[in-house]
């Protein structure tokens, strides 16, 4: 029998299903392409929010210079050692330690294909087939699908993020000392959350800390949006808790923030010999990092003065238009995100499935978002923004999608 064809194989692909992959609902036809090579306008397209728009949002000044220097230097710069050019690790580690507080060894350090090449190296260095992880949820939907994947049982534990009058990620302690208890050796989150943009609490991130270490589990935190911090955010690195667990991987990496994306970049440290197994795997799976993008990562935390806290405030001035529109909708919950750019509002009743809502979207107001069931295992009726985007044109497609939620609300 093809392998293929197997019922287990079957059921592993099944989890993977990429209908709501960022871009994959908006990929562009060889015309459009064809328009783009030639400096056209895309005027009329859908506003997708399931990305961010690197048109609105361009990459630093240095990332093509570097790329070109990369090119220049050739094989040497082409072909590094798997876990990423020794150089740049070292580089990053200074960089890193300062923003971070934490001590950050070059060598507990590997560059990674995006930061989704890291969190699958660190997933797979973790479970196997039987072993329990335990998962924040909501979380990011790659969390729930790379586990799933490797044949992991998933424990879920509550984020009550959006109850009132609530500050911190609303982590649910009690569950998750009951999922390490019940055999859960592996604890996955993200930090700012994605979907929600809600941090964790220094109280929150102790406790982890400390139920880490006394049940000897696993951390793999996703601290991507770390630097995209608006006002009044006090943030909290669990890398630099002075009782950090001692099995730790933190995974950043310049990417929707610094509008890097493209270039497929992922930094990921922590504990030496988790590096280690993941380094195993990169040069099975990917080899390394692209050589020549690994480069760019030299103008992270390096941008010109006053660039990244440009780019707060601009993201900053869309969440709170977008937040506002949405608070004026009668039956909608939305918290306004800390830090990163997305949004995860909670929808009245509607007289059509989440699902089917998120097509209509699409077909009736020229919208792209993401369902909220693809980050929970709880009933949502969520979808999630990544605002990250022109501000006139994001202002008028939230306009739209208020329309359509009026439309289609079941108490209308």
């Amino acid at each position: 029998m093809d392998l293929t064809e197997t019922p287990d194989i079957a059921d592993r692909f099944a989890r993977l299903a990429t209908d709501h992959a960022p871009g994959q609902e908006n990929r562009h036809p060889v015309d459009d392409v064809a328009r783009l090579m030639r400096g056209e306008t895309m005027a009329g397209r859908p506003v997708d929010f399931s990305h961010g728009d690197v048109d609105a949002f361009p990459p630093p000044p240095d990332a093509a210079r570097l790329v070109g220097e990369a090119i220049t230097i050739g094989g040497a710069q082409a072909y590094t050692e798997y876990r990423g050019a020794g150089a740049i690790r070292e580089t990053l580690a200074g960089r890193l330690a300062t923003f971070t507080g934490a001590r950050i060894d070059p060598e507990a350090m590997i560059l990674t294909p995006g930061t989704q090449g890291a969190l699958f190296l660190a997933v797979a260095s973790c479970v196997g087939p039987g072993d329990a992880i335990a998962i924040a949820d909501p979380d990011y939907f790659a969390n729930w699908k790379i586990p799933a994947f490797l044949g992991a049982r998933i424990m879920p534990v509550t984020l009550d993020y959006d109850a009132p009058g609530r500050s911190d990620a609303g982590l649910d302690l009690a569950g998750l000392e009951a999922a390490f208890r019940a055999g859960a050796k592996t604890f996955l989150f993200s930090n700012p959350n994605n979907p929600t943009g809600v941090t964790f609490s220094g109280a929150e991130i102790t406790a982890i800390a400390a139920l880490a270490n006394r049940f000897g589990v696993t951390v793999i935190c996703d601290q991507l949006y770390s630097r995209l911090q608006y006002r009044g955010t006090d943030f909290h690195h669990l890398c630099a808790e002075p009782d950090a667990p001692d099995s730790l991987v933190t995974i950043m990496g310049p990417s929707k923030t610094e509008s890097l994306s493209g270039f497929r970049l992922g930094v990921a440290f922590g504990t030496r010999s988790l590096i280690e197994r993941m380094e195993k795997l990169q040069a099975i799976v990917s080899l390394r990092a692209g050589g020549y993008a690994q480069r760019v990562l030299l103008s992270w935390f390096a941008e010109p003065e006053g660039w990244m806290a440009g780019r707060i405030a601009a993201h900053e001035a869309i969440r709170d238009d977008l937040v506002a529109q949405l608070r004026d909708m009668a039956g909608v919950r939305v918290r306004t995100p800390q830090a990163g750019s997305y949004l995860f509002p909670e929808l009245p009743a509607l007289d059509t499935s989440s699902g089917d809502f998120v097509r209509l979207l699409r077909a009736q107001a020229g919208v792209i978002v993401t369902p909220g069931s693809e980050f929970s295992r709880r009933k949502t009726a969520g979808i999630r923004f990544n605002y990250s985007q022109d501000h006139a044109a994001a202002v008028a497609a939230m306009t739209r999608v208020c329309a359509m939620i009026a439309r289609y609300r079941s108490d209308r």
